[in-house]
């Protein structure tokens, strides 16, 4: 049936195909069918080239459909995963990482390697040297919500 399908339909059937996997993405998302669309259109291109001569048989124009959408499954990840290691702002939901070099005054003193300082409206359990209350320290590195401090 998807033969007679295919050689009724000519080259389109595979431009339909794509255009039916791109909408079927916005249905069910999760970056797939739009790379296997992707090869669906390609190869609807290779097929209205290749549609008149003897060897672009449907076994071929499948072959040629599964290489295309591994293919393109493959550069979409690829790429995808590229571009998603990148950010303008790395430490956005990270606000112990943004607070790395910052200064401030401790409102508890150090004691036992355990104090208190006030950022912003947040007050922030550190944990660094003892100092007394109203020393001036400075963000060394955060783990979870403590943050490491010296003297500065």
């Amino acid at each position: 049936m998807i033969v007679t399908l295919i050689k009724e339909a000519g080259p389109w059937a595979w431009w339909i195909l794509g255009i039916v996997l791109l909408v079927a993405e916005i249905v069910v998302p999760g970056n797939v069918l739009v790379w296997v669309g992707v090869a669906g259109l390609a190869t609807g291109l290779l097929s209205n080239m290749f549609w008149e001569t003897g060897w672009w048989v449907w076994e071929v124009q499948w072959l040629t459909f599964a290489a295309l959408a591994v293919l393109s499954l493959w550069l979409g990840r690829r790429w995808l995963n590229r571009s998603r290691n990148q950010s303008e702002e790395p430490t956005l939901n990270n606000r112990g990482a943004s607070l790395i070099g910052r200064t401030a005054d401790l409102i508890d003193p150090i004691h036992n390697g355990r104090g208190r300082i006030k950022i912003g409206d947040t007050i922030w359990i550190v944990n660094g040297p003892d100092l007394p209350a109203g020393s001036r320290v400075r963000v060394l590195s955060n783990d979870g919500s403590d943050l490491k401090v010296e003297a500065d």
